[in-house]
């Protein structure tokens, strides 16, 4: 026993969107590591019940 703890917190990422994004959508930066699916815009119904469900971590949408 090594009495570890992981936790986690709420990420402040809206306040990076505008910044960050058009680099993501140009593939300078890949999301890889944060967004594990990717749904389209008629699939965020199922993206976010996903989410609830602990099936997916975060999903990227893409038009």
């Amino acid at each position: 026993m090594r009495n570890i703890t992981l936790t986690g917190g709420v990420s402040p990422a809206r306040a990076y969107i505008e910044e960050l994004m058009p680099d993501i959508l140009n593939g300078v930066i890949d999301p890889g590591r944060v967004f594990d699916r990717t749904v389209g815009l008629e699939e965020i119904p199922d993206a976010y019940r996903a989410m609830a469900d602990r099936e997916a971590l975060k999903a990227l949408i893409r038009p």
